[in-house]
């Protein structure tokens, strides 16, 4: 039987190693993880407000998962099987505090946008129909010095916001302390790139994953792999600093795993790299290369 993880009570939204672990699991092990929507769950009908003042925080996460073995120095590949609504529909909202509102005004309405999901169709208006291609937010592991909120994004993960981090696509994430300390949650039923108003189209789901330990990797950082491409990870501002970590760590990979010359990768991925944009707010990007392109 599988393992499955029900959604934390109370709420959490930290990645943190000073929490118990909530559940064990060894490399090769695939789980179901249900968590909460991004709104912590304040908004269930088109009447329902977000309100900060009871709770302030977005993005709840659910574990950590403790993976056996895993130390400082190891990577997890986690691989996204399956995302399943808990519910039927998902919900998105506009709101004052908009990135964009030094161009389009101060007058944005607190707009609750309920849309159902049928037969793997986002129903958006009675015309307007999104095809349902969930993928998974916020993922990350805990940090050995500190502890990070889950609005951010950075080498432990974190609110990454990338539609590639979606089912059949692994993601590999440092691990930093004993155990990894694996958290997920913000699920989306889809999102377009950068997350425009800082609300994807947000869900309760179960999420189906299967957890691999990569011993020693000797590589940093945040990666991401499809069938077609491999990707790495970079989030900070501004975001042309983010492209060129996220390029620079390709390359390295490019060099290391694949025996390029850096120099003809620089060269390469000048041409024919491509960049996937998470949320624009805190600048986090994944640049990918065809694996087409690895022959070398």
């Amino acid at each position: 039987m599988v393992k499955r993880l029900s959604i934390d009570d109370p709420l959490n939204y930290e990645f943190s190693r000073f929490i118990k672990p909530r559940l064990w699991v060894k490399s090769g092990e695939s789980i179901i993880v249900e968590t909460e929507d991004a709104l912590s769950g304040q908004i269930k009908t088109k009447n329902d407000r977000r309100d900060k003042t009871k709770i302030p925080w977005s993005n709840p996460v659910t574990g950590p998962i403790n993976v056996d073995n895993s130390e400082p120095g190891d990577h997890l590949a986690i691989t996204i099987d399956e995302i399943r609504p808990l519910v039927h529909q998902c919900v998105t909202r506009t709101a004052p505090s908009s990135h964009l509102l030094e161009w389009l005004g101060s007058d944005a309405p607190h707009g609750t946008h309920i849309c159902p999901i049928i037969d793997d169709k986002i129903i958006w208006s009675e015309k307007i129909i999104i095809p349902y291609k969930p993928m998974v937010g916020c993922i990350g592991t805990a940090l050995d010095v500190g502890v990070q909120n889950t609005n951010l994004a950075g080498n432990w993960g974190g609110n990454m916001d990338l539609i590639e981090v979606c089912p059949q696509n692994t993601i590999y994430l440092p691990v930093f302390v004993k155990g990894g300390f694996l958290y997920l949650g913000d699920i989306h039923a889809a999102m377009g790139h950068g997350e425009l108003s800082a609300t994807g189209l947000e869900m309760s789901s179960s999420t189906k994953i299967t957890i691999r330990l990569m011993k020693k990797t000797n590589f940093d950082g945040v990666r991401i792999e499809s069938n077609k491409s491999i990707m790495t990870v970079a989030s900070g501002r501004p975001m042309e600093n983010s492209i060129a970590n996220a390029m620079s760590h390709l390359i390295f990979w490019m060099e290391k795993d694949y025996d390029w010359n850096r120099w003809k990768a620089y060269d390469l991925l000048t041409h024919v790299a491509s960049i996937s944009i998470g949320y624009f707010g805190i600048g986090t990007v994944a640049v990918k290369l065809n694996k087409s392109y690895l022959v070398n």
